[in-house]
């Protein structure tokens, strides 16, 4: 199924002069996932406690934009420059997920909102990336299959964002647009399992 993450190597090329700059300078790719995690948990706070200004959402887009590429470089870094290591991994994974909860449950909080739905949607989200990581103790490669992955879902929280910055209000159009979140990353969860199955001939 097809998702935003198709694109990241052509986003990662646009980045890889960066990274070679960082890489000269000592910066270590742990070092970059813990700023983008750093990043999160300070806008999804600053978010939490003024989410009644409108304004604040604008914040949302950019901040999403920064930490998508903040995670190219890390990878990057890993990869390209000899930074790969066993605490590299678990912090990739994990400031992932502590970082999708700190920028999203805050739209819990809005008026009109389903706030269960939000907590739903965040829940099942956490689901997919943990089957695509079980995917490689199965003997399968990570699966980052759609139609709901990370990517995705920051572009439809981030596209939110700034129409709620923009001025409009929240309402029953955005528990719809939960509702269609929820169905479309449950079945992000069953793409990943399905596949990894078949990438190991089950």
């Amino acid at each position: 199924m097809a998702s935003i993450y198709a694109i990241k190597p052509a986003f990662q090329n646009l980045l890889r002069p960066l990274c070679q700059w960082l890489a000269e300078r000592g910066v270590t790719a742990n070092q970059v996932t813990i700023a983008a995690l750093l990043l999160s948990l300070i806008t999804g706070g600053g978010l939490a406690f003024f989410y009644t200004q409108p304004c604040v959402f604008l914040l949302i887009p950019v901040v999403l934009f920064v930490r998508m590429a903040l995670n190219a470089i890390d990878g990057m870094l890993a990869r390209e420059h000899d930074m790969k290591s066993e605490l590299g991994a678990i912090l990739n994974e994990l400031c992932d997920v502590i970082a999708d909860v700190a920028l999203y449950l805050p739209f819990a909080l809005l008026a009109g909102v389903w706030a269960w739905l939000v907590v739903l949607v965040v829940i099942i989200a956490i689901v997919t990336e943990m089957t695509g990581v079980i995917a490689i103790q199965i003997g399968a490669s990570r699966r980052y299959d759609g139609p709901m992955g990370k990517s995705d879902r920051a572009f439809v929280f981030g596209a939110v964002a700034l129409v709620l910055g923009l001025g409009v209000n929240a309402g029953q159009w955005l528990n719809g647009l939960f509702v269609v979140m929820l169905v479309l990353t449950v079945w992000t969860v069953f793409n990943r399992a399905r596949h990894a199955l078949a990438e190991i001939g089950q």
